[in-house]
C-alpha cells in the first residue's frame, strides 16, 4: 500500500471551483475563441469534412453520420437535445436531469428497466458504454453498440427514437427515482465544495437565469413535484426542431440514413411550441470579489477571472486566434510550473490558462483564468501577486524567440501526429465534434484540412501576433475575483479591497522573461553497446522476447492499432520494499529524484529540450518493484531510449525541486484532517494495512524525516543493477530496425547480477471480522466499504470466475440498493487482485448513502451476498457477464495499452503469456453451477471488514 502524496492533488481540488452539469460523464467543451477588439476583415469558412453525411427530416431532426472503422464492428450512436435546465419553469427546478433519468425507466417500446436489460445482454456496459448528461443547454445520451450484430444495432436506433419521443413517465417509476436523484445530490455534495459552491454560483453567473437553474435543481421541490409537471417538460422540450442524432461507426451509411428516416420521421413537434431561449451573464465594469470559507476546505485558494464574450469556431481567423490562444496557453503554462520547481516559490500551486469560462457551462463565455494556492491565508495575498504577474509580464513584454520557437515545435509535432493517426480515430472523437456543430455551430473540418491549414498558420503567424492574443487575453473589464479558504483562516484573508489592489497592482515592477534553455546533449557520451545473446519468438501471440548481454530481456509486439504511437514499460523487482525501516519514507519518495528531472535537465528545461518530438519517458519506484516507462512516436524512438539511459546512469539531483514537494506535502498532510473523506481514506489505509507502520499513511513527523541524500542514494541504488529488468514494447515499430536502439542503450545499461528480490514486509489486512465506524463531516452524508477478502490461488481460471461473481453481483447490489430501496445513487462493487507478495482477492461494494439509512443498506447489501452465496449468478446475470467480457475482449484486443499491461503482467507473474488465447473459451466455461461453489468460497464472510463514514451529529 503505497502512500506518496501527489501535489497534483492540489490543483485538481483547487481547479475544481464550480461545475454544476450533472453527468455521470464530462460533457464536451466548445473551442476556445476570442473575439478581437476591432472588428476583423472577413475570413474564409471553415470547409465541412466532406466524410460527414449530415441531413434533416421534415420534423426538424438534424442528422449526422460518418463511416468509421475504428473500433471495428462498433459505433456510436448519440440522441442530443438542444435543452436543459435553462428550460424549466419555477415548478420544474431540477426535472430536465429528472428526465434524463427517467428515460431509463420506460419507454412505450421498452418498459421498465428494459432498455439496460437489453443492452447489457447485448454486451453493453451501463455507466461505462451506456450514459447521459444535463446540463444548462444540452442534455445527451450515448450508445456505443456493436454493428456486427443487425438485429441489436437496428434496436440502437429504436432505443434512441425511444428517448426522444416515447419515455413513458410512469407515475410509479417517477416516485421511486425520486430518491435515486436525492441520493444523486448527496453523493456529489453535502461536502465543502457544494457549500461553497452555492455561495459562488450566484456571484459567477451574475444573478442570472443560469444562477437559478442548476441541473441538479431544488431538493425539496424533486419530493414533492406532482407527475403533470416532468410530463409537461418532456413534451414541451422533446422535440425533433431541437434533436439531433449521430451515428458515426463501423457501418454502411445509407443503411444507417434509412434507420433514421425509419425510426424518427413519425417524431412529431408540439403545435404551440415554446420558444427555445437563449440567455447570457451580465458584464462587469469593476472587479467583482467574492470570499467563502468553510470548516472542511482545507486550502486558501485564490482564483482571478478574466471573461470575455466570444463565439463558436468557424473560420479561418477563428482557427488562427485558437491555435495562437494554445500556443499562449503553452507558454504561460511553461513560466508558471518553472515557478514551482523553485524552493522559494511564492504559492503551493498555481496555473493560469485561456478557455472556456467555468469549464464551459456557459455559452457565450471564455475567459482567462488564473488561480493560486497559498500555504496559508496570510500567505494568499503573496501567492495570489506572484501568480498574477505573470499575467502582467505576459500581457507588457510578451514571450521571447525561443519560446515562441519552442511552442511551435510542440504544436508542429502534435500536428504531424494527429494526421498519421488520421485512419485511427476513434468514433467517438467525431460524435463529440458533430455535437458541438449541432449545439454551439462549431466547425467540423476535415483531418486533411485542419492538418494543412495547421501547417501553413505555423510558418506564417509572428511572435508579434501570438503576444497581441495573450494581451488580449488580460482584460480590464469582466474581471472576478474568487477566494477559498477553510473557515479558520478568515481572520487571516486579505480584504476585498486588498484583492482588488493586487488584481491592480501585479504588474508593478515586472521585467522581461529570461528563458533558460539548455543547450546540451541529454547523453554526454555515447555509451558502450552490448549484444543479443539469445532471440526467441512466439507466433500464437506474436511477441519476439530477446535477452541481452547485461542481463536485461526485451519483449517486443510490434502492432497496427496506431500507427505513430509505440509505448513502453519495464520491471526489475526489489522497489521500495528493501529499504530499511529507519530509511523507508526517503526511500518511498525516490520518485521525487525521476521527477526532478534528468541529469543538467530540469523538468522545464527538458520539456523544452524534447520540442518537436512525441516522446516522453521517466523512472519509477514502487513497492515492489522499480522500472521505466513512456512512449514515442516511431521516428523519435532514439531519443525515448536516450531518456531510459539518462535516468538509469544519471539522476538529477536537484535540492530546490525536492525540499519544495516535501514542504508541499506538509502542508497538504497538514490540512488534510479538515476533510472528512481524507480522515476516512487514511482510517481504510491503516484498517488495511492492520497498522503495519510501512503501509500507514504519512505523518508530519514522517516527513521530517525525508532526506534528499538518502532518496537519491536509494534511487541510485535501484538503477546500479539493471540485470533483472524486463522491457516491454508495443507499438507501430520494425524488430530489426529496434534491435541497434536496444543494443546501443539498453544492453549497455550497468549490470551486477544481484539477481535481486523484492520483500514481504507483512503488509496484509487483517483477519476475521473487523468494524470501523469514523465520524467526520457537517452534513448527512455517509460512506460504507464492505470488504470480503482472503487469501487464494492466482491463476486465470479462478481470476475469470472471480469476474464473474463481481459483474454479478454488481448487478444484484444496483438492482436491490438503487431500483428497489432507492437509498443510493451509484452502489459499486469493485474486485482486486494481486498476486504478490501474497495472492490475495478483495471484494467491495461501496455506497453513499443517509446516516439513517446505513444499517438498513448495510443488510440489504448482505442479504444479496447471502442470496449470492446459496444460488450463485443467475443465467441471465452470467448471460449479461459473458457478453460484456466478450465484447471487451474484441477491443482490448486492438489496442496497445491492453497489450502492454497484459504482457507485463504476464511476466511478472511466471505466467504463460499465451494465456490470451483461451480467455473467450474461459469466459464461456463459466456456468451457474460453478458460481455457486465460487460464492460460497470467496464470499463466505469469515474475513469481513466493514468501514463507515458517518457525520459527527
Amino acid at each position: 500500500m503505497k502512500k506518496n502524496l501527489h501535489l497534483v492533488a492540489v490543483g485538481v481540488l483547487s481547479l475544481a471551483l464550480v461545475h454544476p452539469a450533472i453527468a455521470q460523464k464530462k460533457p464536451a467543451t466548445k473551442a476556445t475563441v476570442v473575439k478581437a477588439a476591432t472588428k476583423p476583415v472577413a475570413s474564409a469558412v471553415l470547409p465541412v469534412d466532406p466524410d460527414v453525411k449530415i441531413g434533416k427530416l421534415p420534423n426538424g431532426l438534424v442528422y449526422y453520420i460518418r463511416k468509421n472503422a475504428e473500433p471495428k464492428n462498433r459505433a456510436e450512436l448519440y440522441l442530443g437535445n438542444k435543452i436543459g435546465s435553462l428550460m424549466e419553469n419555477e415548478d420544474q427546478l431540477g426535472l430536465a436531469h429528472f428526465t434524463e433519468h427517467m428515460a431509463f425507466n420506460g419507454t412505450t417500446d421498452f418498459p421498465k428497466n428494459e432498455i439496460i436489460n437489453y443492452l447489457q445482454k447485448a454486451g453493453v456496459r451501463f455507466g461505462a458504454d451506456l450514459n447521459a448528461y444535463t446540463g444548462f443547454n444540452q442534455t445527451v445520451y450515448q450508445l456505443p453498440i456493436p454493428t456486427d450484430s443487425a438485429a441489436v444495432f437496428k434496436t440502437g436506433f429504436k432505443i434512441l427514437a425511444n428517448w426522444a419521443g416515447k419515455v413513458s413517465m410512469d407515475g410509479k417509476e417517477i416516485d421511486n427515482e425520486r430518491g435515486v436523484i436525492i441520493e444523486e445530490d448527496r453523493q456529489r455534495g453535502k461536502n465543502a465544495q457544494q457549500r461553497m459552491s452555492k455561495q459562488l454560483l450566484p456571484f459567477l453567473l451574475g444573478d442570472s437565469r443560469y444562477a437559478k437553474r442548476i441541473p441538479i435543481g431544488d431538493v425539496d421541490l424533486l419530493q414533492k413535484f406532482t407527475h403533470d409537471k416532468i410530463r409537461n417538460f418532456y413534451k414541451d422540450w422533446y422535440r425533433p426542431n431541437l434533436q439531433t442524432v449521430i451515428a458515426v461507426g463501423d457501418f454502411d451509411v445509407n443503411e444507417v440514413e434509412k434507420l433514421i428516416i425509419e425510426n424518427f420521421s413519425g417524431l412529431k413537434n408540439p403545435a404551440n411550441e415554446k420558444a427555445r431561449t437563449y440567455y447570457n451573464i451580465p458584464d462587469n465594469a469593476q472587479p467583482l470579489v467574492k470570499i467563502a470559507t468553510d470548516a472542511e476546505q482545507p486550502y486558501n485558494v485564490a482564483q482571478v477571472i478574466y471573461k470575455q464574450k466570444q463565439g463558436p469556431l468557424k473560420t479561418e481567423a477563428d482557427y488562427k486566434l485558437q491555435l495562437m490562444q494554445n500556443m499562449v496557453n503553452s507558454m504561460l503554462g511553461s513560466r508558471i510550473n518553472e515557478i514551482m520547481q523553485k524552493g522559494n516559490a511564492p504559492f503551493l500551486f498555481a496555473q493560469s490558462a485561456y478557455g472556456p469560462y467555468q469549464g464551459g457551462m456557459i455559452w457565450d463565455l471564455n475567459a482567462l483564468q488564473t488561480v493560486a494556492v497559498a500555504k496559508t491565508g496570510a500567505e494568499l495575498e503573496k501567492a495570489l501577486t506572484a501568480a498574477l504577474a505573470e499575467n502582467e509580464r505576459m500581457a507588457k513584454f510578451g514571450f521571447t524567440a525561443g519560446e515562441f520557437e519552442t511552442v511551435k515545435k510542440k504544436i508542429e509535432a502534435s500536428n504531424e501526429k494527429q494526421f498519421k493517426e488520421k485512419d485511427k480515430t476513434k468514433s467517438s472523437a467525431y460524435v463529440q465534434q458533430y455535437l458541438n456543430n449541432f449545439l454551439i455551430g462549431s466547425a467540423i473540418p476535415s483531418e486533411e484540412f485542419t492538418y494543412a491549414l495547421t501547417k501553413k498558420l505555423l510558418q506564417t503567424v509572428t511572435l508579434a501576433d501570438v503576444n497581441a492574443a495573450a494581451k488580449a487575453m488580460v482584460t480590464k473589464n469582466n474581471q472576478i475575483i474568487v477566494v477559498q479558504a477553510p473557515e479558520k483562516e478568515k481572520a487571516n484573508l486579505p480584504s476585498e479591497a486588498a484583492l482588488i489592489a493586487t488584481l491592480k497592482n501585479a504588474g508593478n515592477g515586472v521585467t522581461p522573461y529570461v528563458d533558460n534553455a539548455v543547450n546540451k546533449p541529454l547523453i554526454a557520451q555515447m555509451p558502450k553497446a552490448g549484444t543479443i545473446v539469445n532471440q526467441t519468438k512466439n507466433e500464437k501471440v506474436g511477441v519476439t522476447m530477446l535477452t541481452l548481454s547485461n542481463g536485461v530481456k526485451v519483449v517486443l509486439k510490434p502492432t497496427d492499432f496506431k500507427n505513430d504511437q509505440v509505448i513502453f514499460t519495464s520491471f526489475g523487482k526489489g522497489g521500495s520494499s528493501l529499504a530499511s525501516n529507519d530509511d523507508f519514507v526517503s526511500a518511498d519518495n525516490a520518485n521525487l529524484i525521476a521527477q526532478s528531472g534528468v541529469g543538467d535537465f530540469n523538468p522545464t528545461q527538458l520539456s523544452k529540450y524534447l520540442a518537436g518530438k512525441s516522446v516522453g519517458a521517466g523512472a519509477y519506484i514502487a513497492d515492489l518493484y522499480q522500472g521505466f516507462s513512456g512512449s514515442s512516436s516511431p521516428k523519435d524512438l532514439e531519443t525515448a531510449f536516450q531518456l531510459i539511459y539518462a535516468y538509469a546512469t544519471n539522476p538529477r539531483k536537484d535540492a530546490d525541486i525536492f525540499n519544495k514537494n516535501v514542504s508541499d506535502m506538509k502542508v497538504i498532510t497538514a490540512n488534510k484532517s479538515s476533510n472528512p473523506s481524507s480522515v476516512y481514506a487514511d482510517t481504510v489505509q491503516a484498517v488495511m494495512a492492520n497498522y503495519n507502520k510501512r503501509g500507514m499513511p504519512t505523518t508530519l513527523a514522517d516527513l521530517d524525516k525525508i532526506s534528499l541524500d538518502k532518496a537519491f542514494a536509494f534511487y541510485k541504488d535501484r538503477f546500479a543493477d539493471n540485470g533483472g529488468q524486463t522491457f516491454v514494447f508495443v507499438g507501430n515499430f520494425d524488430v530489426e530496425k529496434i534491435k541497434p536502439l536496444i543494443t546501443t542503450y539498453l544492453a549497455s545499461l550497468p549490470s551486477l547480477n544481484k539477481n535481486e528480490n523484492f520483500v514481504d514486509n507483512g503488509i496484509n489486512p487483517p483477519k476475521g471480522k473487523v468494524s470501523k465506524t469514523v465520524k467526520k463531516g457537517l452534513e448527512d452524508k455517509a460512506t460504507v466499504q464492505l470488504i470480503f477478502h482472503d487469501d487464494y490461488t492466482f491463476n486465470a481460471d479462478n481470476n475469470v470466475m472471480l469476474d464473474a461473481l463481481k459483474a454479478s453481483l454488481d448487478i444484484k447490489i444496483t438492482e436491490r440498493l438503487r431500483e428497489k430501496e432507492s437509498g443510493v445513487y451509484s452502489p459499486r462493487v469493485s474486485l482486486s487482485l494481486e498476486k504478490y507478495p501474497t495472492a490475495h482477492y478483495y471484494f467491495t461494494i461501496s455506497f453513499n448513502c443517509a446516516k439513517a439509512n446505513v444499517e438498513k443498506l448495510v443488510n440489504a447489501a448482505l442479504e444479496e451476498v447471502s442470496a449470492f452465496r446459496q444460488n450463485g449468478v443467475t443465467t441471465e446475470d452470467l448471460q449479461k457477464f459473458k457478453s460484456e467480457e466478450l465484447r471487451q475482449e474484441e477491443l482490448s484486443l486492438r489496442d496497445n495499452g491492453y497489450w502492454l499491461n497484459y504482457l507485463s503482467n504476464r511476466l511478472k507473474y511466471g505466467d504463460n503469456i499465451e494465456q490470451v488465447l483461451d480467455n473467450s473459451k474461459r469466459i464461456n466455461g463459466v456456468t451457474v453451477e460453478a458460481t455457486k461453489a465460487a460464492a460460497l468460497k470467496y464470499l463466505s464472510g469469515d474475513n469481513y471488514i466493514r468501514l463507515v463514514l458517518e457525520p459527527e451529529k
